[in-house]
């Protein structure tokens, strides 16, 4: 899943992580001379383990309370930029990801307990699925008493409808997960059903049935057996089939879960109140203690990190979504005992990457050679210093299964600040001097002072560089455009749920490119798209966790198409009076699913 700003963290991913509030210590420093307190690798390979599958108890609501909640109030969300989209069909990036959670639901969802520890339960269904015919067949049941903000009774046809719409020419920022299990890989799937279920077409019952009102059947010609997890994505959140406008639901979507959206300023501000038609009863998972949230866009990390610090005024009832303490406030943060009292931490499930527009990067030598030469430990300082991040080796995330920690091709371990000198003799051998590179990156204040260290750093090893600034809010869906006219741009992902499987397909399958995509290196290898289809196939997860290693390490030598840059850490701090704060495994940044005002 790019992170925030960055998709799919496709963060929005599933990243696993130690829920405990408890700041690990891992001895060493930071560069702001504070003790290093932040999350380590140890606490990522803990994020890795395997979610389980909840039956009907476990899904029935309402949620467990949380200790000293109070009912009122309004929480106020500092955000940095608008949201992609609105449409849960579009979404695939973080912030989307938890505004979902407070506004839409779908079959399955994850419930989480303070270690940690995830449970995938039934949502809108009564359970996690069953399944039969060795997981090629899975059936779900809706609960009872589901309705929407209209007080519309959510039926099976909704859900048929809202896998459906997946397939529309429109959709194209969202996952392809089930589509693909169902009707096709890579973009043959489209062919199913080109024009979704607008033109009075359906997929076959014998691929998707419902024979009832309260029944959904998926049937796949293989075992999906991640399909639970598949379901709980933002992507397949329901969109009810009466109230579906198409292209113009993504600025005016109908909710399912405890709030809805009463008013949107595009660019300003989102205004979400309580959905009095969302029963507790039927959700295991959400609570609806304040009355509201009230989202307003525009606001750096360095501002929100001041006015959460300062914690004055309207300050002590405000949290971030996405946000995380800015570089030059960590160490005001860190060294302020009360102020760490409202801080959560996390290691995220993200890999921060520079990709190669292949289509355009076609020399391996000029690729390996910017891949050497980056500074990777300059530009993540730049963001969160060791609380945001730390150096990446490969393309794989410390959170993944089948992470190796000792696999470090370009030697970043040693020269974190890059090797300039074998990058030069690359760029010669190539020659490639003189070069002319198009590098975008967003307009954020992060990505504008890492531009200039890497901007500065490609022309220090010989290449010309033409810089171009993307609107943030726009950043997918510029660089994921099959033409975008761009060679070199930042993205962030991190795994779906925890599995490779959630990797390397999206990210590397050349089968798949397409505008809206996130090949976003426009990486399309034979063998590479071979091995996966193979490595898809194999059931027992120790053998495919082996095979995704080995395909890592093929693309990295062999191909090159992005160069690894920094892991992410998360570093979130809130006003004194919002109570119930805990890291989400789920989201990767605080759950938004359980916070109250405490007076």
């Amino acid at each position: 899943m790019s992170i925030f700003g960055t998709r799919r963290t496709r963060a929005a991913v599933i990243a696993l992580a130690a829920g405990s509030l408890v700041l690990t210590a891992c001895g060493g420093s930071n560069d702001s001379g504070t003790k290093d307190n932040s999350k380590t690798q140890e606490d990522a390979a803990k994020q890795s383990a395997a979610v389980t599958y909840g039956d009907a108890k476990a899904s029935t609501g309402p949620a467990a309370e949380v200790p000293g909640a109070k009912p009122g109030g309004t929480i106020s969300v500092l955000q940095e930029d608008d949201f992609s989209h609105l449409d849960p069909g579009q979404t695939y990036v973080s912030d989307g990801k938890i505004l979902d959670r407070l506004i839409q639901r779908g079959l399955t969802q994850y419930q989480e307990d303070d270690e940690g520890k995830q449970t995938l339960v039934g949502d809108l269904a009564t359970d996690s699925g069953k399944q039969t015919d060795g997981g090629k067949t899975w059936t779900f049941t809706l609960k009872d008493g589901l309705k929407d903000q209209n007080g519309t009774a959510i039926t099976s046809a909704d859900i048929r409808h809202t896998i459906e719409r997946m397939y529309a020419p429109f959709i194209t920022d969202g996952p392809t997960y089930i589509q693909q299990w169902l009707s096709g890989s890579g973009t043959t799937y489209r062919k199913a059903l080109p024009d979704g279920p607008y033109k009075g077409k359906h997929l076959p019952d014998s691929v998707l049935a419902t024979p009832d009102e309260k029944t959904i059947v998926f049937k796949f010609k293989e075992p999906q057996p991640d399909l639970p997890q598949a379901l709980a994505m933002p992507g397949y959140s329901v969109v009810p089939e009466k109230t579906d406008t198409k292209e113009k639901y993504d600025t005016a979507p109908v909710a399912t879960g405890p709030y809805k959206i009463a008013e949107f300023k595009p660019g300003k501000s989102l205004k979400l109140v309580k959905n009095t038609n969302w029963d507790p009863k039927t959700d295991s998972v959400r609570h609806q203690y304040v009355d509201g949230f009230n989202i307003g866009f525009n606001q750096s990390d360095d501002d929100q990190t001041k006015t959460l610090l300062a914690d004055r005024g309207e300050a002590k009832n405000s949290i971030m979504f996405t946000g995380q303490v800015a570089t030059n406030q960590v160490r005001n943060v860190v060294e302020d005992p009360e102020a760490m009292k409202r801080t959560i931490q996390g290691y995220a499930p993200y890999v921060w990457q520079l990709n190669f527009n292949l289509d355009r990067m076609k020399d391996k030598k000029v690729r390996d050679a910017i891949t050497y030469a980056l500074p990777s430990a300059q530009i993540y300082k730049l963001d969160g210093g060791a609380y945001g991040g730390e150096t990446a080796t490969g393309l794989m995330s410390p959170t993944t299964p089948g992470y190796d920690k000792t696999y470090d091709p370009f030697g970043k371990l040693k020269k974190p600040n890059g090797d300039v000198e074998k990058a030069k003799q690359l760029i010669k051998e190539a020659g490639a001097e003189g070069k002319k590179v198009v590098y975008a990156y967003a307009n954020t204040p992060v990505r504008q002072q890492q531009s200039v260290v890497i901007a500065d750093r490609l022309k220090a090893i010989g290449l010309e560089v033409v810089k171009k600034e993307i609107d943030q809010a726009t950043w997918y869906e510029q660089v994921g455009k099959v033409d975008n006219g761009l060679d070199l741009y930042m993205t962030g992902w991190g795994q779906d749920w925890p599995s490779a499987s959630t990797v390397f397909p999206p990210l590397y399958d050349g089968t798949q490119l397409q505008d809206g995509s996130s090949v976003y290196s426009h990486i399309n290898d034979e063998k590479v798209n071979k091995e996966i289809a193979r490595i898809l196939k194999i059931t027992d997860p120790a053998e495919a966790q082996k095979a995704w290693g080995a395909l890592h390490r093929d693309i990295v030598e062999r191909i090159n198409p992005a160069a690894p840059i920094y892991y992410t850490k998360v570093f979130q701090i809130f006003g004194s009076n919002v109570g119930g704060l805990r890291y989400s495994a789920d989201s990767s940044y605080v759950d938004v699913t359980r916070l109250y005002l405490k007076k």
